[in-house]
């Protein structure tokens, strides 16, 4: 008698660790089948200009050229090497679709750093 109460319990704890195990399966199924397709987000359209930045001694100059339909605002930012130069952070300028603009700063001495901020009009 204790020998089928244990097979029978072994049985009843098995059948519902394997019950547990396959419903997420039966329900994700069942939510392929029956549900209409996701829609998919739509991918952004490309936007932005590809900036060359060059720094010769104390001078900067970026060439931005824009391949892609939409205006790009672009800006130039200097930061120059010495704590008591002042750092720059130029007008925006609109970059028109297939167009490329030149942009320019400088230090009074080194430049530390220089890079080109973008915004889309």
């Amino acid at each position: 008698m204790r020998s089928t109460r244990r097979r029978t319990w072994a049985l009843l704890v098995a059948a519902a660790v394997v019950a547990g195990l396959l419903a997420p399966v039966a329900v994700s199924a069942a939510n392929r089948a029956g549900s209409p397709a996701v829609p998919v987000a739509p991918r952004p359209e490309p936007s932005g200009s590809e900036c060359r930045t060059s720094v010769d001694g104390s001078r900067v100059v970026a060439y931005c050229h824009n391949p892609y339909p939409t205006t790009d605002l672009v800006r130039l930012h200097t930061e120059c090497a010495r704590w008591w130069d002042v750092d720059a952070d130029g007008e925006a300028v609109a970059v028109q679709p297939g167009r490329t603009v030149r942009i320019e700063d400088r230090c009074w001495k080194e430049v530390g750093s220089a890079w080109v901020s973008h915004s889309v009009s």
